[in-house]
This record gives C-alpha cells, structure tokens and sequence, in this order.
C-alpha cells in the first residue's frame, strides 16, 4: 500500500485558535480547516510501505535542538493568477536547518523529495480560479503586519495525506513524531 507523506512541524492549538477567525474577507478561497494546520518541512510524495519504514528510520536519527519561531505576515502563490493564501514563517535558520535535515534523511532513504524553493508557511486557503484579485490584496495587506506568538518547536511530525471528497479538505493523519532534543 503507498502513502502520500510529508513533513512537517505542528501548529500549537493556543495560535491556531487565533489563526481562523483571520480566514475571512476572499470569496472564492476554500478555507483551510483548524486541525490541518502546519508547516510542511519537506514534501515526499506517494511512497510504498516498505521505502517509508526507511524514511521513518532516517527521519528518527535527525538530531536538532528545540527552538522558537512564529508566523508573520501572508501571501499568495500563483504568478499568473493566485491559487493559495498563505501565513508566512519569520525567517529562522533553526526553522530552515529542520528542512533541510528532512531533505537530507528522505535521500539517504532513496527518497527524492519535492525540488522547490523552501518557503515555509501555513496554507490558509485554496482559491478558487477567477478570484478577485483586489479582495486577494486586500486580505495580504490586512495580514501583512501581522505575527503570531513564539511557539516552540520540539518535534516534528511524518503525516499522511488522504485524499477527500471533491471539494472538501485532505485529510491529514500523523504517522510518526519525532522529538528535537538536539
């Protein structure tokens, strides 16, 4: 059986309490639900059991420090027309050695994650095509003073992405933690 795997350090529930009253104000923007909320680390795609036994393996020996970070500020991505808002992350080496170290484990486990630019972020929503674009600024200049309380990252999670119904948001289970201990 394959999994679709990434990841991803978790959002603490205090912040995230105060995160979705902000999602608000773009019709058109397909809400991303509370309990989904992270910050995805590395993205790995649809693997076999047998070769996420081998990350879960190299994922465990990562060996990082605890540390603080926050979100700040927001944006979309889409060039030619916006497809997601996001919250940003503050810039954190401690944040970005955490990815890195998480792209480092999934090759020694023969693992080629996702080639993309690192910006880590929390998706706040999946816009719908046609959305109006000034509602879209509107919500990043509504958002683009704001940072979130400090949280402490002391683990990090592999999830599973399970497909859902058309319309309706993945669902989204953790399949090992790892604690940052340094």
């Amino acid at each position: 059986m394959s999994l679709r795997v990434f990841a991803a350090l978790p959002v603490d529930d205090s912040v995230a309490g105060r995160i979705a009253p902000l999602q608000k104000g773009v019709p058109g923007a397909a809400w991303r639900p509370q309990e989904n909320f992270h910050v995805t680390l590395a993205f790995f795609g649809e693997l076999e059991e047998p070769v996420i036994s081998e990350l879960d393996t190299e994922l465990g020996r990562i060996r990082q420090a605890p540390f603080e970070w926050m979100f700040q500020g927001a944006g979309h991505f889409g060039k030619a027309e916006p497809d997601s808002l996001w919250l940003g992350v503050a810039a954190n080496p401690a944040l970005n050695g955490l990815a890195k170290a998480c792209v480092q484990a999934a090759r020694r486990a023969g693992v080629e994650p996702e080639r993309r630019v690192y910006t880590p972020h929390l998706t706040l929503a999946y816009l719908r095509r046609g959305v109006d674009i000034q509602r879209v600024q509107r919500f990043e200049q509504r958002l683009n003073l704001y940072r979130s309380a400090p949280m402490r990252a002391d683990r990090f999670h592999l999830y599973s992405s399970w497909r859902s119904k058309p319309g309706r948001p993945n669902t989204y289970q953790i399949e090992a933690e790892y604690p940052l201990t340094g």
